[in-house]
């Protein structure tokens, strides 16, 4: 086995696969999985071993590295902003709309979509309203987040972060995509100050080399950025 399945709480488990992780979500009469896979393309045959309720999908966002068994669903939600990068390598499946401020109830559990584009341009975020978590996606973590190619926006990234003051006080815990789990509240404003001396010249950037990729990598300690040249 690949991967491994860790459970959080009584309804909650993620799936750590390559080094990103996705989640299953359940309520009292149906389950989310949020994101599908980096290398697995059997997400929904692992969900169904976890739970006896129907399986719904949603992606944070369209990156190849979220999205790899999403061959096994007709639908799933997702910001129709990410329907082009979705689409590129003529990838299938039917694009239910997730948009800020809608109500996914897997019932008695309440989910709350957020918009943060930046690292793409529909990426989501959910908050998870009873159980007082936010599931980030890949914009908030203390890893390495990609800011380069045809997708990224760091000023829009920026205000996304200033966005989520919105939400400030309902969220105890974030439960990221990738690096630490789980990661306190506080990095918001840590990310945000980080992206905005990144943007401003302040941080020193270093040239290197990802996925043959040429990019500037800017080391904050708590985060990594990669930029555009």
């Amino acid at each position: 086995m690949d991967y491994e399945i860790i459970k959080i709480n009584r309804n909650s488990w993620r799936i750590e696969d390559s080094g990103v992780r996705f989640f299953l979500l359940v309520g009292t009469e149906r389950a989310l999985l949020v994101d599908s896979g980096r290398n697995i393309h059997n997400a929904r045959d692992i969900a169904a071993t976890l739970t006896d309720l129907p399986i719904m999908l949603l992606n944070t966002h369209a990156d190849r590295d979220h999205t790899a068994s999403n061959c096994q669903f007709e639908t799933f939600y997702m910001h129709p902003s990410e329907e082009p990068n979705y689409r590129q390598g003529n990838r299938q499946g039917v694009i239910l709309p997730a948009l800020e401020g809608e109500i996914l109830d897997l019932g008695e559990r309440r989910l709350e979509i957020i918009h943060l584009p930046g690292h793409t341009p529909g990426s989501i975020a959910l908050l998870d309203v009873d159980n007082r978590v936010l599931i980030s996606g890949d914009p908030i973590q203390d890893g390495r987040i990609f800011m380069f190619g045809p997708f990224r926006n760091m000023p829009n990234y920026i205000k996304s972060l200033d966005h989520l003051r919105d939400w400030y006080g309902r969220f105890d815990e974030i439960w990221p995509s990738y690096a630490s789990f789980p990661v306190s509240p506080d990095l918001i404003d840590k990310l945000r100050n980080g992206a905005q001396a990144v943007l401003d010249g302040k941080i020193p950037g270093q040239s290197e080399e990802v996925y043959g990729n040429k990019i500037q990598a800017f080391h904050l300690g708590f985060v990594t950025f990669l930029c555009d040249p």
